[in-house]
């Protein structure tokens, strides 16, 4: 599907009875799609930095084939209802050509499926439920990598590492938080370990304490979590106010320093374990923007090098095919992209064809450190 975007004419009168009409440069426009309020808004909030860099340095370099890439933003809150009607406007109002988003898979899940039926190309820097590229979406693909991916890098430390056999799985009943969660307890299982406990938290809620009586009378070894750090950190801390010492575990959503802050301080989070990809900060390709970004007083943590390598791909895409999705897409399944998180290729569901999945520790100072 092409799409062209021309600012709307301006209609200049003439005598009284004439109009001219003056076309500006088309632009590209990009929706950067995610929470930008809410619990979740840090997320959307590394979104925003990281694509709103990547557009200003690939307009200031002259753009896509000297057209200037212009963004939108869409609040999704990471609530599913609010993802639709973000998309479907981004969509119909906006006529946005690409989308970057979503972030909760939650969100991305309905999203997607109007991005599709539009014919709008789609990168999510964030979203790792499986079922996402598992649906025969054309124009999806991800910066990121998969939960049974990340659950299997988990389940393989848990066991290898901390040497665990009683194991307690919390997730967050939401599609992200529970497929990890259940991505996980199916890696553990494959090795032999089964879950002592497994049960679901609602999100939103702030007090555990019932549920970690529960947990502690199992004694467990480890605590996995799949969810996001509004949650976990309210869940560990009254885990060691109870005197639950057991390893805390979770993924790539708690991959802020908000975790520090939603725990109650660093000597909670201390020794929290959790997965996600390969510290984009330390990657070479990255270093001028990186510190671009550590001159303004930011810190690219999490996911802020994903959505700018997101923009970078989309670029790349349509400066080699032009402003054709279909075609846009097809040669991304085609050929790699060289991006501030090193060198990039996917395969023909949208995922990547290497995912880097690590574990990170949290020390007594409130900062994660690579295993």
């Amino acid at each position: 599907m092409s799409l062209k975007f021309i600012k709307h004419p301006m209609k200049v009168a003439i005598a009284g009875c004439l109009s001219v009409a003056f076309y500006a440069q088309a632009d590209i426009k990009i929706g950067v799609a995610g929470p930008f309020s809410g619990p979740n808004a840090t997320y959307g909030a590394q979104y925003w930095k990281g694509a709103s860099q990547a557009a200003e340095d690939i307009n200031a370099a002259g753009g896509i084939n000297g057209e200037k890439i212009v963004l939108v933003q869409g609040d999704d809150a990471c609530e599913p209802k609010q993802a639709v009607s973000v998309a479907n406007r981004l969509v119909d109002q906006d006529k946005v050509m690409a989308v970057v988003g979503h972030f909760c898979s939650s969100s991305t899940m309905p999203a997607s499926e109007v991005y599709d039926e539009a014919g709008v190309l789609a990168i999510t820097p964030g979203s790792t439920n499986p079922k996402i590229t598992e649906r025969g979406m054309k124009t999806l693909f991800r910066m990121c990598g998969r939960d049974d991916q990340q659950g299997a890098i988990a389940a393989d430390y848990i066991i290898d590492k901390l040497k665990a056999r009683n194991v307690v799985i919390i997730h967050d009943k939401d599609t992200y938080g529970q497929g990890l969660a259940d991505a996980t307890k199916a890696s553990l299982e494959k090795r032999g370990v089964k879950e002592v406990l497994y049960e679901g938290l609602s999100r939103g809620e702030k007090d555990f304490n019932a549920l970690v009586t529960k947990i502690g009378a199992l004694k467990p070894d480890v605590v996995y979590f799949g969810g996001c750090h509004p949650e976990a950190g309210p869940l560990v801390r009254q885990m060691r106010e109870q005197g639950v010492n057991a390893a805390f575990f979770s993924g790539d959503c708690i991959v802020t320093e908000e975790m520090v802050t939603a725990a109650g301080g660093p000597q909670y989070t201390k020794g929290v374990y959790m997965t996600f990809g390969n510290d984009p900060r330390t990657i070479a390709d990255g270093k001028a923007v990186i510190e671009k970004f550590r001159a303004s007083g930011f810190e690219p943590e999490g996911y802020t090098l994903y959505a700018y390598a997101s923009v970078q791909t989309l670029a790349a895409a349509y400066k080699a095919a032009g402003k054709d999705n279909a075609k846009a897409s097809d040669w991304l399944k085609a050929n790699s992209v060289d991006t501030v998180m090193g060198k990039k290729a996917w395969d023909s569901k949208g995922d990547l064809k290497v995912s880097d999945y690590v574990v990170y520790q949290w020390d007594d100072k409130g900062k994660y450190h690579q295993l």
